[in-house]
């Protein structure tokens, strides 16, 4: 197991540098206003390709209450699972489970995703000491260890679904189109930047015959695992308490999965 510690000199002068961008440990707190277990939404997944455009599968996010190592905590499960024309095309197979304390901290990541022709399982553990978070990093590829690594930080860090619990629960009023959030995610066994750009408000209507109006956002990060590093997920939120995500658009290698709500439930309001 390797550690890798990004607190030092270059990372802390631009630290100094940008401390209004960078939310460090002590403001990782943040209350959630968005959701509440018993959430449980539904999506139909279309697989774009160049000018293909099919319906690709099924895919659901809900919450749940959890108990994690004593601690009371949320567990968010999202799932994605493609079908048809769009299997045969590239599989998606993804399960995201992620535990996250009451206060939004990430507490434990798992990914267990066949995609394409790949089957990764991967591992992200966090653990909070005062101003100071260690995060041990474990992937496995097709049955062979690709890295088992700690990262040391002092900066709030985000998997890839607490990143979206943290999103929901975010205030964007007053912000206009081009504004954007800074975040810190971790990707594989680093840490990159992340940040939420703000694209305005409209009306979506979602597949289970609603129109809501949606607050439109896009998550640049910072790295290369994402062919769109610009746009690497973009996603639809509805402008309201409870911030349900009714598009979410992901880049994969061979063209964009997109997931459009088709019912839910359990919702806070």
């Amino acid at each position: 197991m390797k550690k890798t510690d990004i607190t030092g000199a270059p990372w802390l002068l631009l630290m100094l540098l940008a401390v209004h961008l960078f939310p460090l440990n002590a403001q990782c707190n943040l209350e959630n206003k968005a959701f509440v277990s018993g959430e449980e939404i539904q999506y139909d997944l279309y697989f774009n390709y160049g000018i293909l455009s099919a319906r690709a599968g099924k895919g659901s996010l809900t919450v749940s209450d959890a108990n994690y190592r004593g601690q009371n905590a949320y567990k968010l499960v999202m799932l994605l699972n493609t079908s048809g024309l769009a299997d045969n095309l590239y599989t998606v197979q993804d399960t995201f489970t992620s535990f996250v304390d009451k206060e939004l901290r990430p507490l434990l990541f798992t990914k267990e995703a066949l995609e394409g022709k790949d089957y990764t399982v991967e591992r992200q553990s966090y653990s909070y000491e005062g101003d100071e978070i260690s995060i041990r990093t474990i992937r496995h590829r097709n049955g062979k260890e690709r890295f088992d690594e700690v990262v040391v930080t002092d900066q709030c860090t985000y998997d890839y679904l607490s990143v979206l619990a943290y999103v929901r629960n975010l205030d964007f009023r007053g912000m206009k189109s081009g504004d954007k959030k800074y975040i810190r995610f971790i990707s594989g066994k680093r840490p990159v930047n992340m940040y939420v750009n703000y694209l305005g408000v409209n009306n979506m209507k979602a597949n289970d015959g609603n129109t809501y109006e949606v607050i439109n956002i896009s998550m640049t990060i910072l790295d290369d695992a994402f062919t769109n590093q610009k746009e690497a997920i973009k996603a639809s939120l509805t402008n309201d308490v409870n911030r349900v995500p009714v598009m979410i658009v992901t880049h994969l290698k061979l063209g964009t999965v997109r997931a459009v709500l088709n019912a839910v439930s359990g919702v806070k309001k």
